[in-house]
């Protein structure tokens, strides 16, 4: 697969910080990559380096094999960028404001009318075309600030909290334009919304003082994060001691903390089991049938992306710490 976006080695420093520590990362074509991490953990900086905004104190940034700071103008027409605040001409029309945005662009004549057009019908802004923006939702002027930076029809798209300030309805509506966008192009999302990540990006890509501290698919990050299987169940055990009791009986069993009890004897339990132990719950559910325990949940417990992320965060803080 077209790699569109690579950085290798990349440190940042300003004076005695050290902003960014050997980031090094492959961007395919198609692919959505959430950037998350805590203020100052050097995600803005990261985008600044990206775009050719600033130099990398050592190592380099390309974009379709060109250097970001050596051919910075070819470079920066291959990237549209969508700031968390959308730089526009709010008494300007929408189509205007897309025309004067395409006239930025080089595009003239009949290419800036299509290329208005496109970008006009790919953020579904045909109603609103003749409008004025500063008449015009927050999620309505999200779309003209996204459709400004599809109009020279870039492999890399970089949107910075693009859900931002949103109702419910306005960011599903965002969530579903960014994925029926993505194939053609690459595109950096830049969010604190763990949940908005989870759901809208391919991979994500964790920063924390300045280095990568997780790379990968949710699915294989939140596996790798769960350390030990464990299973939550819950039953109505008349006695707590004799259900944790029972628990720790099923084979290879490592730990049952009980986290919730109702008066009516309803118990939940978290029962944590060794790396590479079979399916438990079979054993789990017979264990309460043997007891007459009625069973109301049984189910493996995963680790969340907030957990991880939390997790790695104060990790890096630590070895900040300690250094």
């Amino acid at each position: 697969m077209k790699t569109i976006l690579s950085l290798n080695n990349v440190h940042k420093h300003f004076g005695s910080i050290h902003a960014i520590r050997g980031l090094t990362l492959d961007v395919p074509s198609g692919q959505i990559l959430g950037l998350l991490g805590p203020n100052g953990a050097g995600k803005t900086t990261s985008i600044r380096i990206i775009t050719g905004v600033l130099p990398p104190s050592r190592g380099n940034a390309s974009i379709e094999g060109l250097d970001t700071i050596d051919h910075s103008i070819q470079v920066r027409k291959k990237i549209g960028y969508l700031p968390e605040s959308a730089p526009l001409y709010r008494e300007m029309r929408v189509v205007d404001y897309l025309r004067y945005r395409a006239a930025l662009y080089s595009l003239r004549g009949r290419v800036r009318t299509d290329a208005v057009n496109r970008a006009i019908d790919l953020c579904r802004l045909r109603e609103a075309r003749s409008r004025v923006i500063g008449e015009l939702s927050k999620g309505y002027r999200q779309r003209v600030g996204l459709a400004a930076a599809l109009l020279h029809d870039p492999p890399l798209l970089i949107l910075d909290e693009p859900t931002s300030g949103l109702d419910p309805a306005q960011v599903a509506e965002t969530r579903k334009l960014i994925r029926d966008l993505a194939g053609r192009r690459s595109m950096i999302l830049v969010s604190h919304v763990l949940p908005e990540v989870e759901k809208t990006c391919d991979r994500i890509v964790i920063l924390a003082r300045g280095k990568i501290r997780a790379d990968g698919t949710t699915h294989d990050l939140l596996a790798g994060a769960s350390g030990s299987p464990r299973f939550l169940i819950e039953a109505r055990a008349p006695d707590a001691q004799a259900f944790r009791g029972a628990l720790v009986t099923v084979p290879d069993a490592q730990m049952v903390d009980i986290i919730s009890e109702e008066p009516s004897g309803w118990r939940r339990a978290l029962v944590s089991f060794s790396s590479g132990a079979a399916d438990p719950r079979p054993l789990l559910a017979e264990v309460c049938a043997r007891s007459n325990w009625p069973l109301r949940e049984l189910r493996a417990e995963t680790a969340s992306l907030e957990e991880l992320y939390i997790r790695l965060v104060e990790r890096a803080d630590g070895e900040e710490a300690a250094a």
